[in-house]
């Protein structure tokens, strides 16, 4: 069993910084991928970006390639998320997903752990 807890969201300005964290409990995470999905009000969940077990592939979504880094600490069983030139329309949920056959997918169903969210918004 793995417990995910996102912590670091906020209140940020356009073109501002956040890094989002999702700290794990379970000896077996460092073998997951880890993925980050977001969900705006009305809309459906959508990938953001993910990272392999090992760290040594990262996925992201169009919409944020280039401004936003995937990252994780094993040791800390922790996955990092860092936002840079944040967009209003980057304004979300934003959830942190385990993937035990650690392939790093851009389908939320390939995940089986979910934490609770952290809130990202930025204004214009």
């Amino acid at each position: 069993q793995v417990q995910l807890v996102e912590s670091g969201g906020g209140l940020v300005q356009a073109g501002g910084s956040l890094r989002v964290s999702c700290a794990a409990s379970g000896r077996t995470f460092s073998t997951y991928a880890v993925g980050w999905f977001r969900q705006a009000p009305g809309k459906e969940r959508e990938f953001v970006a993910a990272i392999t077990w090992s760290g040594g592939n990262t996925y992201y979504a169009d919409a944020v390639k280039g401004r936003f880094t995937i990252s994780r600490d094993n040791a800390k069983i922790t996955v990092y998320l860092q936002m840079n030139s944040l967009k209003p329309e980057d304004t979300a949920v934003y959830y942190c997903a385990a993937d035990p056959w650690g392939l790093g997918s851009k389908i939320p169903s390939a995940y089986d752990y979910w934490g609770q969210g952290t809130q990202v918004t930025v204004s214009s």
